[in-house]
């Protein structure tokens, strides 16, 4: 039975309310129902007002404020929206005839989301603000259902509380794929949980759409698939079968289609390699960076970010030693592995962890374990630090994220 620290200092066990739900029982009612729901969102709400505020207040205090709009459309969303205009058909060259990247890098369902809405009248960047802040809200709810479904009610709060306060979440306000991915990915898991096949397979294939961490998802839904299939073998196979083999098929589609496109069937890794310096050389780039950063780095952003990295495997590490959903863990670390492993923009990393979910567990753990006002204060530092963050490197930084 899980245990929470007494007055007195002891143990005592956790209310019954905030239990996991059993085999038989409805997630919808352990997850609070609307009520449940609603606090979620009313969560993701306040962390997304409070950091709009921070973002207003540190672009006021530049030299050349942006204004708010433009801090929301910056960067990766300039992309998206070209994408949302239609894909190039090949390869892109400079001035000097060097390969540049381009559109082709960026996967697709976001950019098709935007495109759809803007049929119906918006702008793109209004379209593209509005899927992402759908998403969002989306992604709450998924994320409260998924920390309901694994431990319990409370857990869903603060798996929402501390996902959407990390140090990189300002990207769920903005035209970045984030926060729709994040919606998908919790969903993907919360079906597989409670073996709803079919929504896990699509929302995989979903997963696997939208960004190169999909496939990641895709492992994590056939290990859940091979789960299931080895402890009921009486059940039917093939639902669980077909939704990890619909998800696994996502991101090689795209990158076949890329390929097929531009006459080069490795197109896409040219592409991201030319444009952001992207590919695998097995954390070589990490170490390096990490090594530079500590030893003689003298800059602040740097150093957090070194910090923010190093501070990410430890937690994972500790999730790990509490032995988590095993589909849970085993996206966690391959989702790290490709973070840690790939050449690129050191800054763009604590970005990247943010759907990287097993590095959350061991704090949304024990805030569910904790006293209520414990957990609150807990996350409150938490979110102090991360909403200000995400919202200076904005801002301020200047460079992209």
């Amino acid at each position: 039975m899980s245990v929470t620290a007494s007055e007195s200092g002891g143990v005592a066990p956790v209310i019954e309310e905030y239990a996991p739900p059993g085999p038989g029982e409805r997630l919808w009612d352990a997850a609070g129902r609307w009520h449940g729901v609603l606090i979620a969102a009313g969560i993701l709400a306040a962390t997304r007002i409070v950091q709009l505020v921070l973002l207003v207040w540190l672009d006021r205090a530049t030299e050349e404020p942006m204004g708010l709009r433009n801090n929301l459309l910056i960067w990766d969303g300039g992309w998206f929206r070209r994408v949302a205009e239609g894909y190039p058909h090949g390869y892109t060259y400079g001035q000097t005839g060097a390969l540049e990247g381009n559109e082709l890098a960026f996967f697709p369902l976001y950019p098709m989301l935007i495109r759809g809405l803007s049929a119906l009248g918006l702008d793109s960047g209004t379209a593209a603000l509005t899927v992402s802040w759908l998403a969002s809200v989306a992604a709450a709810v998924a994320l409260h259902l998924l920390g309901t479904s694994l431990y319990g009610r409370r857990a869903g709060w603060a798996l929402v509380a501390i996902c959407c306060s990390a140090p990189m979440s300002v990207v769920l306000s903005m035209a970045y794929s984030e926060s729709l991915f994040l919606a998908l990915l919790a969903g993907m898991f919360v079906a597989a949980h409670r073996k709803v096949w079919w929504a896990a397979g699509l929302l995989g294939l979903g997963c696997a759409l939208t960004r190169p961490t999909g496939a990641a998802a895709a492992v994590a839904l056939a290990v859940a698939a091979v789960i299931a299939v080895r402890r009921d073998p009486a059940a039917p196979k093939w639902p669980p079968l077909a939704a990890a083999g619909l998800a696994l098929a996502g991101v090689p589609a795209f990158l076949w289609w890329v390929g097929r496109r531009v006459g080069e069937p490795d197109a896409w890794f040219k592409i991201q390699t030319a444009g952001w310096g992207t590919s695998f050389d097995y954390g070589r780039s990490t170490l390096t960076f990490l090594h530079d950063t500590l030893t003689v780095g003298d800059g602040w952003v740097p150093m957090s970010v070194a910090l923010i990295l190093l501070v990410a495997a430890a937690a994972a590490a500790v999730a790990m030693t509490g032995r988590p959903w095993l589909p849970l863990a085993v996206y966690g670390v391959v989702a790290m592995v490709l973070v840690y492993g790939q050449a690129g923009y050191y800054h763009s990393k604590p970005r990247l962890l943010l759907p990287v979910l097993l590095t959350l567990l061991p704090a949304v753990v024990a805030a569910a374990r904790a006293r209520p006002r414990v957990a609150i204060l807990a996350i409150t530092a938490w979110a102090a630090f991360g909403l200000w963050y995400g919202a200076y490197l904005v801002a301020v930084w200047p460079y992209t994220i």
